[in-house]
């Protein structure tokens, strides 16, 4: 999410004929898009902020004695939404606090900075608006937002609170920006939301849920350049049968999922407040194979949760070996304050969660490596996305099943499909050979 409004600030900026900085060179502006999932993130940026706030004193003398246009640091995104001014009090380098629903204001403090005067909000409340297109320039794959925010309120979870409740995007926005990427030639979408399958969109002239929508888009792609459409994350408590079945009914859809598990306990996802038990996950994944047996899942993995028990944690692993994801975003629990679970008692200490965070990791790898060793020598089509950083002699594509292959070509061939056969492994990479 945070790639996709990044990229639509990015077309804010050019459009108003801003130019990207040279590395070393003096900025006049810098933006800063900021996530607060996981509290690692808000550590780094507070790193990044101190390094900016250091060069903003380098260069503010120069500036004033010269009559350059000042550096102008603008903070945004979720971490912007959770604290505010408060950002402003603790880094005073910082111009400008811009969080989630406050986008709109951008090309105001944009041309502030351009005729050297400063912007005042006018006080109204923010109200989120999707942005029009979220392409980067060039790019052959693009994010399309569905919906921002979320109703679900996990426990651990502080996207509720800095995203706000969920907002859904009109069908008609979504196939005009459809309209305009593939009018670009883009080859792949990825629909995004915090939980993509609540989408709910309602007017005068009906209602459109996550399915329809996926039946309309899978129509409005049809015969473009859009071959592939991918859509993000989606909650097990929310993936119908009929979006499977739409799924299952039209090849454009890859044939990959990310479905979120968190865990493998009721009684640690009745904490987490997920809404659905291991045994409806079970006939979950059973379905989905069913409709599609190629598919391919992956997940998110959060153990050390408070309150864990070793019996817990051996229930995160039996799910995991019944189950077999591709792969697993592992980690393990940090306190969010604001959110329901940072008052819970039971708190794991670091080391133990760190040695049950080590063996999801180790069972993980084991399962990875399995699966994509059952795959060699199948023929594949890749979507090429670039030169391998190993080799320049070789390209790198994705499967619809995002697997990852390298396999000898040139330049010219990037943001194109291709045929290959996966005749070997390097790590979690497969080596290929191109058959058409």
């Amino acid at each position: 999410m945070n790639s996709a409004e990044s990229a639509a600030l990015e077309m804010v900026l050019c459009e108003r004929g801003w130019k990207k900085s040279s590395n070393g060179g003096k900025p006049d502006l810098v933006l800063l898009n900021t996530c607060s999932v996981r509290q690692t993130a808000e550590t780094r940026l507070k790193g990044r902020l101190a390094q900016y706030e250091a060069l903003k004193k380098k260069y503010s003398l120069s500036d004033k004695r010269n009559g350059n246009r000042p550096f102008t640091l603008v903070v945004a995104g979720c971490m912007a939404s959770r604290l505010g001014e408060g950002l402003k009090a603790a880094y005073p380098a910082i111009d400008y606090v811009m969080g989630t629903a406050s986008r709109s204001i951008f090309p105001d403090i944009l041309k502030a900075v351009e005729t050297g005067t400063s912007y005042e909000a006018d006080g109204e409340p923010a109200v989120f608006s999707f942005s029009s297109s979220h392409l980067e320039e060039g790019a052959f794959r693009s994010f399309v937002p569905i919906m921002h925010g979320c109703d679900n309120f996990c426990s651990y979870c502080v996207v509720p609170y800095v995203r706000g409740r969920e907002v859904c995007r009109s069908p008609r926005s979504v196939a005009e920006e459809i309209a305009l990427l593939a009018e670009r030639g883009v080859r792949e979408i990825t629909l995004l939301g915090q939980n993509v399958n609540s989408y709910r969109y309602e007017d005068e002239n009906g209602t459109v849920d996550f399915p329809g929508l996926l039946r309309m888009v899978a129509a409005w792609t049809r015969g473009s350049s859009i071959a592939w459409i991918r859509f993000l994350s989606a909650n097990p408590k929310d993936l119908s049968g009929e979006t499977i079945a739409v799924m299952a009914e039209n090849a454009c859809f890859c044939r990959h999922i990310h479905l979120p598990v968190q865990h493998g306990s009721d009684s640690v996802l009745a904490a987490m407040n997920r809404r659905y038990t291991r045994k409806s996950f079970f006939q979950l994944v059973e379905d989905l194979r069913k409709a599609m047996p190629s598919l391919s899942l992956s997940t998110d993995i959060l153990v050390g949760f408070p309150g864990e028990t070793e019996e817990d944690l051996e229930a995160v692993l039996d799910l995991m070996e019944q189950v077999r994801f591709l792969y697993s975003y592992m980690y393990h629990y940090n306190p969010r304050e604001g959110t329901a679970a940072f008052d819970l008692p039971g708190r794991i200490p670091e080391k133990t969660k760190r040695e049950r965070l080590s063996r999801v990791i180790a069972l993980q790898k084991k399962h990875t490596a399995e699966a994509l060793e059952k795959r060699l020598g199948r023929q594949e089509m890749v979507l090429i996305e670039g030169i391998s950083r190993k080799n320049a002699d070789e390209l790198i594509g994705r499967t619809e099943r995002d697997e990852m292959a390298v396999f000898p070509g040139t330049r010219e061939k990037i943001g194109s499909f291709a045929g290959v056969t996966l005749h070997s492994l390097k790590g979690h990479t497969f080596r290929a050979e191109q058959v058409n």
